[in-house]
């Protein structure tokens, strides 16, 4: 018996080293992936913004775009805030240069949204038929 008593005594002071080693590598993985996530979304968003800048300040007066709330039209006039967009003949919108989402051409090369010739309102059927 005293023979079996010292091999247990021998294995207790082992296994909690391991433990202790292994949960500490758990708890830095724990604390390292939400850091992780936060600088990746950081930097997911601060790139989105800064396309989306550049996008803006690319916009000149003749353009035709689609809004993001999917109206059709003409820029007709710009500055740092609006834009005009004339939607059919004699009638402009003023609207915030946020809420223009893309130029025709780039929905053209998107394939089924793009419009072909010079009517680019579409059909506004508001009879609900």
């Amino acid at each position: 018996m005293l023979n079996y008593g010292n091999e247990v005594t021998s294995l207790i002071p082992t296994a909690p080293a391991q433990n202790a080693s292994s949960g500490g590598m758990s708890s830095l993985l724990i604390l390292a992936l939400p850091i992780l996530l936060l600088v990746w979304m950081f930097w997911s968003t601060s790139r989105r913004q800064k396309s989306m800048r550049n996008f803006s300040s690319s916009l000149t007066i003749g353009e035709q775009i689609i809004t993001s709330a999917g109206i059709y039209g003409t820029i007709r006039h710009l500055d740092d805030q609006s834009a005009w967009v004339e939607v059919a003949e004699g009638i402009t919108l003023r609207i915030d240069r946020r809420a223009i989402a893309m130029k025709q051409s780039d929905a053209a090369a998107g394939g089924p949204a793009s419009t072909t010739g010079s009517d680019t309102t579409g059909s506004a059927d508001t009879t609900g038929q």
